[in-house]
């Protein structure tokens, strides 16, 4: 079967690894255009992560308030963190929860993934929605400072359009929480056994 985007693609010739930190993977690979030219590509190469939207039996959401370095100001976000090795999107979905905001969740849906940079890097974030939330302790790692606090979608959707909300990630969670409430988009929970994370489908 021939590739119908055949004439869009790039053909990697050399790949060169030019920074590898704590947590960032720099590359520059040299790359075949569908011309024939030949050009350089500089990305980040990234382990991925999660992003939880969290419903209160009352219908407000549980957010986050962090300070963000490489833009210099405090960001309002849903719970999010990258994936450790080896680590699922939901075991990393019930950890960064309960660890940002002390909330577990009985019910669980994944609504799908965003490629948020797709310029420069290869993350993709898992959204995912949890409702069924019982109050805990915070439990931060080392050198993580945010606030918990709640909103209202119609408070979060005024914030972005007053452009104090303009973290993507959050973004594209308000996108797939609207449509699902106002019945567009489907979700499909499951009840996770958070021992052995087995999934049980809800009817």
């Amino acid at each position: 079967m021939s590739d119908p985007d055949a004439h869009l693609r790039e053909e990697c010739l050399e790949a060169e690894q030019v920074y590898r930190g704590n947590f960032l993977d720099v590359r520059r690979d040299h790359v075949r255009l569908p011309n024939g030219a030949i050009a350089t590509r500089e990305y980040i190469v990234h382990p991925g992560a999660v992003m939880i939207v969290p419903l209160l039996d009352d219908g407000r959401l549980v957010v986050e308030r962090q300070y963000r370095y490489p833009v210099a100001q405090v960001m309002l976000e849903f719970p999010a963190g990258k994936l450790e090795a080896g680590e699922a999107p939901l075991t990393c979905a019930i950890r960064e929860l309960a660890e940002e905001t002390g909330y577990r969740a009985t019910e669980w849906a994944r609504a799908g993934i965003t490629h948020n940079a797709i310029a420069y890097s290869t993350e993709g974030i898992e959204i995912w929605f949890a409702r069924g939330l019982t109050a805990g302790t915070v439990t931060l790692d080392e050198g993580e400072f945010l606030d918990v606090d709640t909103a209202t979608l119609d408070e979060l959707e005024q914030a972005a359009q007053l452009g104090t909300l303009t973290d993507v990630k959050t973004l594209v969670g308000l996108l797939w929480l609207r449509h699902w409430r106002d019945g567009r988009w489907g979700l499909t929970w499951m009840r996770p056994d958070v021992a052995s994370l087995d999934a049980v489908a809800l009817p």
